[in-house]
């Protein structure tokens, strides 16, 4: 006989399916201003999320598990139509350090239809232009990276630089000199189809897990699906 004893974990009563902090930047010295983050109502946010600040979230958008997007210090963020910002990333600013976008300034700005993979870091002040792929654990920071470019897992890119339209940045690249993204090869065909895959493909995400737990959020908070409320009805 088997002398341990398998244990099943059973919630008792409701259980929290789906939570996230969504609040105003603290006032501070340099960021006086207490702003709520704008979210689209088709943006989803995922569990362990927050959201802090003068952030605008555009349609479509998809954060997933455990992001950070602090605008606190750094401020204001944009991100643009069905950009999918996923596990684990965080975008945070430097105080008064921004960048000037349609006669704009931000610390961020992420355009359209960008994929920020599992674990990035986009610190501002920075710019990522649309159909960019800044793939896992990479980092941009003080740059601008101009629309459809590939800053494949581990790369940095820094200093100022600006790289150009349809660059690749290869595997653990440290770009931090306007030379060496200049002399960037152009994003290759399979790359390319990549980046717009995992768009489409976290476009669903946001949708299905918004269809999953519908109009059930509330202002605590929380969300759970619908066996949370028949729970409670018992």
């Amino acid at each position: 006989m088997n002398k341990y004893k398998i244990m099943r974990y059973n919630p008792v009563g409701p259980t929290n399916m789906y939570s996230y902090f969504v609040t105003s930047n603290p006032p501070t010295s340099f960021n006086p201003i207490s702003t709520y983050p704008t979210i689209d109502k088709t943006a989803f946010i995922g569990p362990f999320s927050s959201i802090i600040g003068d952030v605008r979230i555009n349609k479509e958008v998809f954060i997933g598990c455990n992001v950070t997007i602090r605008a606190d210090e750094g401020t204001p963020f944009h991100i643009g139509n069905k950009t999918n910002i996923q596990d684990g990333v965080i975008l945070h600013g430097l105080k008064n350090m921004r960048f000037t976008v349609n006669d704009k300034q931000y610390s961020i700005y992420i355009g359209n239809e960008v994929s920020a993979a599992h674990g990035a870091l986009i610190h501002g002040p920075c710019i990522v232009g649309n159909n960019t792929f800044v793939g896992f654990n990479a980092i941009v920071f003080n740059s601008i990276v101009e629309d459809g470019c590939y800053i494949d897992l581990g790369a940095i890119v820094t200093n100022g630089v600006r790289i150009p339209a349809k660059s690749y940045i290869p595997v653990g690249a440290v770009i931090d000199t306007q030379e060496k993204a200049n002399a960037l090869k152009n994003i290759s065909e399979a790359n390319e189809n990549f980046s717009e895959n995992v768009v489409k493909a976290n476009i669903e995400l946001s949708q299905a897990y918004s269809l999953k737990f519908g109009d059930t959020r509330c202002s605590c908070g929380l969300c759970c699906d619908s066996s949370t409320f028949k729970n409670l009805g018992n």
